[in-house]
Formats: structure tokens, sequence, C-alpha cells
């Protein structure tokens, strides 16, 4: 049986019927363009169809190319190139003289694209027939004026994610290349804005100037461009900067149950970086538009939104906004990071990210493993934050920092999604409910959390005052539970506990409240020197604030010292003691 020709269409709309004369030069236009071994004159079909719609003019149609020469299309030009001036037009410029030049220098040209139609649509997905070279991760832009993203490229059939709602997008509507990759608009000007995943200001304050477009998905530095970590990156909050300390390039995963403190710590973390010379970059991906703007109002208080760029897809926005969010937030990191300058990105919070990935597998019928997700699902996030890293001086020797962030349910940290990301990221800080709810806030646990990075991102200083403090405070948890059925206790177990009840009262830190390298250190080697033994427990935290007022009033030249040697020697640890000693006495006379 003999297989069956197929034949290569063209399509002729038009309003008024052209002439035979017009008609031959627009096949011997086809012929010219087509024609080849494999595709021979008799194989080439032509169909002629009015539409009034047009207006005027012709669009012509071969296989799923498209040449517009229609009034409609031509307005259409000049209407976008009359956008594109508007957009940047400033407010002291002639508007008449510069559309009077507009109209006068505007040439009409017919458009070349590449047009396909819709076959499906439905849940924030649409499949494309008639788009055989459209790549993964290509834009397309449909008749309605919305883009969408390929996403699966099959046999015969594209399938498309939509960058908005689907309401507008029919089946049978026309779907236009771009044959540009997926990006977002980048620049200084993005520092204290508040974007979407698409790079559009959603904070009421007007267009962003951008300096660049930066594809949202790019290869991870390589072995040969990174440094090693080793220069701290400090969240001033105590209980991490003595036991886990984070370094620029390092990626450190906040992992605990809904309400522990999880993006607090964020939160922290991005208000210490104030006068450090640290771009901070929040992607928030399926939270409430109230949290946010929450969010806003506290860095915007404290300082901290000139430093900072939020890309939000909240939990109203289509799955596939909150799928890019976060590889827009690093492109716009990376931006930064290649300027030689140091990057802090926080994902709140990769669970969402995955749950939205899942719904667009599924809808996209794509086979569903563990727990309903996809089998790629591990490489969703690993070519995320592998992107997070130290430079190379050669390269410029910026850096990103990244602090996924992971909820947990019931405390499982064994589930799919968190297992992923622990074993991808270089270490994880565990938040514990029973310790949020006794008070212990931030309410970090010891034995869980872990920096693989370690003493590498601390300064000597306070490598040198957090000494034993891990190990007091794990054999302080497990005295603590053995003394529970003994009321007879001999000194030492005593002053043990003692000491560890003070040392769990010092870790206690209020919200933006961070701390300085030197009143961390200050406070670390009073403790570990036995000062506030004397005190009530209820007193310790009064105290600590005090005594660092008391050191940098009356004693400025230690913090001095600490701020730029970044070294604790013996004789400064003396001054620290004997000063807090000296505090000590004032304190408890008052």
């Amino acid at each position: 049986m003999s297989r069956k020709k197929k034949y290569f269409e063209c399509v002729l709309r038009y309003v008024t019927e052209p002439s035979a004369e017009q008609l031959e030069k627009i096949k011997e236009f086809v012929y010219k363009k087509y024609v080849n071994e494999d595709l021979p004159e008799e194989m080439i079909t032509f169909e002629t169809v009015q539409d009034k719609s047009l207006g005027g003019g012709f669009i012509l149609t071969c296989g799923n190319e498209a040449y517009n020469w229609s009034t409609a299309g031509r307005t259409r030009q000049f209407t976008e190139r009359l956008a594109g001036i508007k957009k940047n037009l400033s407010y002291d410029q002639d508007v008449i003289s510069i559309l009077r030049t507009t109209v006068e220098e505007f040439e009409l040209t017919a458009r070349h694209r590449h047009v396909g139609n819709v076959s499906y649509v439905g849940d924030g997905i649409a499949t494309v027939v008639g788009l055989p070279h459209a790549a993964y991760g290509e834009i397309l832009l449909f008749e309605c004026g919305i883009k969408g993203m390929v996403q699966d490229v099959r046999t015969d059939e594209i399938a498309v994610i939509l960058f908005g709602s689907d309401r507008e997008v029919r089946v049978g509507s026309r779907v236009a290349r771009t044959v540009m990759r997926a990006g977002i608009p980048v620049g200084d000007e993005f520092l204290g804005r508040v974007i979407n995943a698409l790079g559009e200001p959603i904070d009421g304050r007007g267009r962003i100037q951008e300096d660049d477009y930066r594809p949202i998905e790019n290869p991870a530095p390589s072995i040969v461009e990174r440094k090693s970590v080793s220069v701290p990156m400090e969240t001033g909050i105590l209980a991490i900067d003595s036991m886990f300390p984070i370094g620029r390039g390092q990626r450190e995963l906040i992992i605990g149950d809904r309400q522990t403190g999880k993006t607090s710590i964020a939160m922290d973390t991005i208000l210490n970086q104030k006068g450090k010379d640290v771009i901070c970059v929040y992607v928030a991906i399926g939270q409430k538009a109230s949290t946010v703007a929450k969010l806003v109002n506290t860095l915007k208080n404290n300082g901290a939104l000139e430093y900072t760029v939020i890309v939000n897809a909240s939990a109203s926005e289509p799955a596939p906004m909150q799928y890019i969010a976060p590889y827009a937030g690093t492109a716009m990191a990376e931006h930064f990071m290649h300027m030689g300058k140091d990057v802090l990105i926080v994902y709140d919070d990769l669970s969402k990210h995955a749950v939205a990935y899942r719904a667009l597998s599924l809808l996209l019928e794509r086979s569903p493993g563990r727990e309903a997700y996809p089998g790629d699902v591990f490489y969703l996030h690993s070519r995320l934050l592998e992107r997070s890293a130290r430079l190379s001086d050669e390269l410029g020797g910026g850096s990103i920092t990244a602090l996924p962030i992971i909820e947990t349910q019931a405390g499982d940290v064994s589930a799919y999604i968190p297992t992923n990301v622990i074993s991808i990221t270089d270490g994880q800080i565990y938040l514990e409910s029973e310790l949020f709810f006794l008070g212990v806030r931030p309410a970090v646990n010891v034995g869980l959390s872990v920096s693989r990075v370690g003493g590498a991102a601390q300064t000597k200083a306070m490598k040198k005052a957090a000494g034993s403090i891990r190990i007091d405070l794990a054999q302080f948890r497990e005295m603590e539970v053995f003394t529970q059925f003994s009321s007879d206790l001999d000194p030492s177990t005593k002053a043990q506990l003692k000491h560890g009840h003070i040392l769990m009262a010092l870790l206690k830190q209020p919200l933006g409240n961070p701390l300085s390298m030197p009143e961390q250190v200050i406070t670390l080697v009073a403790a570990n020197g036995r000062v506030m033994e004397e005190l009530q427990e209820s007193q310790v935290k009064d105290f600590q604030m005090k005594l660092i007022a008391y050191i940098n009033e009356e004693h400025s030249e230690i913090i001095r010292t600490l701020l730029s040697t970044k070294i604790l020697d013996e004789e400064l640890r003396r001054l620290i003691i004997d000063a807090s000693e000296e505090f000590k006495v004032k304190y408890l006379e008052a």
C-alpha cells in the first residue's frame, strides 16, 4: 500500500479579491521560497478566502508561517510602536512633536511569523499544533495577547503553560513563536520594588527601567568558575551564627512545621545585611497577598527595602507563575552576582513550588511517582539551587547565598520534598514546634541542625567565642531529661544545669533585633566565662542587652578591636570578662 502524499497548504485571506496577475505574483513568491527537492510545485495547494474583518490588504499563511499585510496587522504594529514610545516617555518631553515624528517615520512591513493553532485549552495549559520547530522554554504569543512558555514537546503537538488567565484563549485561536527564551528584565532600578514572576511591577509605583534581559533558566557555574566558601553571611541571630554559620555562596535550608518562625529567620537575615553591601532577593511562592504586604512594610520601616527585590507569585496566581517565580528571582540575583556583588536570595517556600509543579505535570499528563510528584521533581530544585555559588576572582568574585524554606508536616523530615532539598543543600536549620511553643524563639533544634561549611565561614573571633556551646547545650538537654526524676543533685550537676538554662535564655532573640559580630562575641565570652551564673534566668536577657550597651559606651575599644582584627586573643577575652564583671556589680546594685 503506497504512503499518502502530504500537501503543503497555502491560504490567502483577503477583503478585495486579487486579480489574476496579483494572484500569480503571490504564487511566484511562494514557489521561490518553499519549492525544493522534497517539495515540488505540484505538492503546494492554494486556497483563497474572503475575510472582511481584515479591513484591507491580505494575510498569506503557508504551512505554519504567516505574512501579515492587512490593515488590522498594520494598525497593531503602529499601536505597539506608540506603546513602546509611551513607556519611555518622560514628563518634560513634547508629546505632540514625538507623535508627529513617529507618524512620519513609521514604515509598514509585512510580518513574518511561525503561527500555530490551539487544539485544547484548560487549567492554565494549552495544546498547540502547527509549530514543529518551537523549542522547550520558548515564549509563545497568543492571539489575545497572553504569553505562554513551551513546557512539553511531543511528536505532533506542543504543550504550553499560560502566564495569565486561560479564559481569553479559545480552541482554534492563533499562536505565534517569538523565538525568545523565557526571561526577566533586570537592573538596579528593581531594588526596592515588588515585581511578579515576569518582572512586571505590581507595587503601583510605575514602570521600571531595565538594564538588561536575562533568561530565567541558566546553567549553574562550573567547578572551575567557583571559589570556596570562606566569607561569613551573618544572620545576626546568635543561635545560628555561633553554631551553624552560613557563608557567602552557601545554600542553607530552613526547615520546620507551619508557624515555627521560618520566614522570621529569613527576614532577620535580610535586615542584618543593612550597610554590608549585600543585595537581597525575596521570592514569595504561594503566599497570601496580605502576608507579602506586611513583609514589605517591615522591610520599609527598617530601611531594608532599598537593597531588596521582592518577587511575588501569590496564592491567587496560576501555577505556571508560581513555577517560574524562583527561577526569575535567581536570574535577578545572577545579574548582581556577575557585577561582583554579594546576593542573598530567600525562596519562601519550595514546598509550594513543588506542589505547583506537580499540578502542572499532572495536567501535562506526565506519569506521577512518589506522593504524585513527577519523576524529575529532584531536578526541579537541584538546577535551581546549584546556581547559588561564590564566583572566582576572574569572574568578579560575586556570590549568591540561598536560604530555601521547606514546610514539613508534623515534623516529618523524611518526606519526599524535604529529603530531596536536604540532600541538595549545604546544611539545614531545623525549627521544632515543641521548642517554639515553650517560648524558645528562634526554635532551633541543635541536634538536627547542621552547617556543612562549618567554621570555614566563621571569623576567628566567633569561632573561639562559640567554643563548646553546642556540646554544652546537647549535654544540658540530655541531663535535663534525667534530672526530672531526681531531686537530690550534686553541685557540679546543678552548675551545669544553671549554665544550660543561661545559654538557652541567651539564645532567645526577639524579631527584628539582629546582633552584630562584636555583640555576639561579647555575649558568648561573658556566658562561657560564667559571668551570669549569679543571675536569675528571667534577668539574663535584660542583662545581655544592657551589657552590650554598657561596653559600647564605656569600653568602645573592645568593639573597634573586634571589628578591625576579627580575632579574639586571650588579652581581649580578659578585657571582655573584666568589663562584664564590672557591669554585673552595677547591675546587681541597681
